[in-house]
């Protein structure tokens, strides 16, 4: 199978990145483009899923401090529920096609949590699944979440990795609904500063181990 283009974008505004994920999808489901994985940071966002309300009930923080905080709220189009995106956690999208052979959406969000794992036991970290949860979890912290969209079997959204996130702004939500568990991240989990690059390198290169597919063209846009 071809390579999968990686496009490392730097800190992209969250609606600006929904309207470029509708189009790649529509572009990938016309063949015009390869597979991609977009990797990039936002800046504060609270996100909500489209079950239900998408987790409003489980924003904490008043308007006001929300405002306060510069921190907005955008409504998304993917599974899940409420989360947090912000400076120091990796986003990652993959605009995949599914078909033929990788069309079932509970390995799909298996494989993605595989990734994360993979990269934490590459930071000497032992991240796992816990049973009716989505995410990587460092015991009952989470340090990696995924809320998918997959349409006609091209995926879009995907995966949000803690290395340096404040971890103050969880506790302005109830992240992902999941009141019994925490958020962590890689250097919290590590105790030492973690370049975002390298994160982002060790991704990528799990992402395609677990695909299985060849090594990725990466193309590096935006700061």
């Amino acid at each position: 199978m071809p390579p999968i283009e990686v496009r490392r974008l730097g800190v992209v505004p969250y609606a600006e990145a929904l309207a470029m994920q509708r189009a790649l999808v529509e572009e990938r489901r016309a063949d015009r483009i390869p597979d991609l994985l977009l990797l990039l940071q936002h800046p504060p966002v609270i996100t909500l899923g489209v079950k239900g309300d998408g987790g409003r009930a489980n924003i904490l923080a008043t308007d006001e401090r929300l405002a306060e905080l510069g921190i907005e709220v955008s409504e998304t189009g993917r599974g899940g529920d409420v989360t947090y995106h912000g400076p120091g956690q990796i986003v990652g999208y993959p605009i995949l096609d599914l078909r033929p052979d990788r069309c079932d959406v509970h390995r799909y969000v298996r494989d993605i949590e595989e990734i994360m794992i993979r990269v934490c036991a590459d930071y000497g970290v032992t991240a796992g699944r816990i049973k009716g949860k989505t995410g990587a979890w460092v015991g009952n912290e989470k340090v990696g979440a995924i809320g998918v969209r997959i349409s006609r079997w091209i995926t879009s959204h995907g995966f949000a990795f803690n290395v340096s996130t404040d971890l103050d702004h969880f506790n302005l939500i109830v992240p992902c609904g999941i009141s019994d568990g925490g958020v962590t991240s890689l250097e919290k989990a590590t105790g030492r500063r973690v370049p975002v690059a390298d994160v982002e390198d060790a991704l990528v290169t799990h992402l395609c181990e677990v695909l299985a597919r060849e090594a990725a063209v990466t193309v590096r846009q935006g700061a």
